[in-house]
């Protein structure tokens, strides 16, 4: 007589069930993995290829896909001489991502689908003048406004990918510091994230973000081992070493604005050492140029440019004497990576003009090894493109771990 329970599964039954719902997942994983590489629409005979798996399974996979919305059914493509093949393609709208780039005036927002893509973006001032909790409120309020245009409901917000303008320590997320940001200091960034989405948090170093961008889409595309030199507000940089971000021990890798630049004050000299920021930040070269601070400050780095084309002599002297430090760490950062490619981004380098090619001609007077110095191609949204990015591997990780889950659990059952 049954007692209205199933009949319990031996040992031997419990491992050859486990061990079917883990071959299943690895099969789910590897056709999942080729339709999100795949731009265009494709077969399943396109799949079966591409997998080696036998056509029962990828035809059993795609059907699960397709029922979850993973897979988008587009009908049949015509004919070749036989039986019309069925058309599908990854559905890159069943999930969202979302990037937030932190910045100390103003801060851009984006919403993205599951291949980086992006859909809606907003640009605002940032919220200074309170505390941390207060400015991510705000910019959170923004994003709902950023997500709604895109028509992003939070539950399928898969990953949200945070730039700040400062060091970050990946394992907790929290800010170190970020020194252009009035009390940002250990602010729990990703813990403060966590109480506004159910979705995967990731709080990155800005600058870090920036070089992924260029490296996805812009000026370090192909390049394996390339960095980042950022030169705005403050100085900082970013190293990818095999198309992997180096952070460091400390995740301080990159923050060459407080290098020294000079043996003075060291010893028994007082003071600190002269470092990179203080000595070749956009606030040195308008102290340079401007030490009296009587241009306006939403002009006087157009008109250092102009006076610089005219032949000015204090405006080649001040953008020489910068180019110089920015020169001479790019070329101590070429020595220690030993990159193909640095690119130079940040408001100092918005433009091409002659600090770039002061710099470079700094770069090629001292480095040992050579390499390409080159202008940031997506400027000011390289740190947004980086989240975007970051975002979207995120969320396929996550979708895929979601649907081996799903099919181990039905396995077992």
């Amino acid at each position: 007589m049954s007692d209205g329970h199933r009949p319990s599964r031996g040992a031997s039954g419990e491992s050859s069930a486990t061990h079917a719902a883990h071959l299943r997942g690895l099969n789910l994983d590897r056709v999942l993995r080729i339709a999100v590489d795949r731009e265009d629409a494709f077969t399943r005979a396109e799949l079966i290829q591409a997998s080696g798996l036998s056509a029962p399974t990828v035809g059993s996979v795609t059907t699960a896909l397709i029922e979850k919305g993973v897979l988008n059914d587009l009908g049949t493509a015509p004919s070749r001489g036989g039986r019309r093949p069925g058309l599908m393609e990854f559905n890159s709208r069943h999930g969202f991502v979302a990037g937030i780039d932190l910045g100390p005036t103003r801060t851009r927002l984006a919403v993205g689908d599951m291949r980086g893509r992006q859909l809606a973006v907003r640009i605002v001032a940032t919220p200074i003048g309170t505390t941390a909790e207060r400015m991510m409120r705000q910019l959170t309020a923004e994003l709902r406004g950023v997500m709604a245009e895109a028509g992003a409901p939070a539950p399928r917000l898969l990953a949200l990918v945070v730039g700040a303008p400062g060091p970050v320590d990946l394992h907790t997320g929290t800010v170190l510091n970020a020194p252009n940001l009035n009390g940002w200091e250990e602010v729990p960034l990703r813990a403060m994230m966590q109480q506004e989405f159910a979705s995967v948090i990731i709080i990155e170093n800005d600058v870090n973000l920036a070089l992924l961008g260029e490296h996805w889409q812009g000026a370090a595309r192909g390049h394996a081992t390339c960095g980042f030199m950022f030169v705005g507000t403050g100085i900082g940089a970013a190293i990818l070493i095999d198309d992997t971000l180096h952070h460091g021990h400390h995740y301080m890798a990159g923050e060459i604005g407080g290098i020294a630049m000079s043996p003075d004050h060291f010893g028994d000299r007082s003071g600190p050492a002269p470092r990179l920021e203080p000595l070749a930040g956009m606030a040195a070269l308008r102290h340079r140029w401007d030490p009296e601070r009587s241009q306006p400050p939403d002009r006087w780095f157009d008109l250092l440019m102009e006076a610089h084309a005219r032949g000015d002599e204090r405006a080649k002297r001040a953008i020489q004497e910068t180019a110089t430090y920015i020169g001479m760490a790019t070329a101590q950062l070429g020595a220690v990576v030993d990159p193909s490619v640095i690119v130079l981004g940040g408001s100092m380098f918005a433009e091409p003009g002659p600090l770039v090619d002061a710099v470079r001609a700094v770069v090629r007077g001292i480095a040992q090894t050579p390499f390409e110095v080159v202008l940031a191609e997506l400027g000011k949204e390289a740190p947004l493109a980086g989240c975007l990015l970051v975002g979207a591997r995120e969320a396929q990780r996550a979708l895929r771990q979601q649907l081996k889950l799903t099919v181990r659990q039905r396995t077992l059952q």
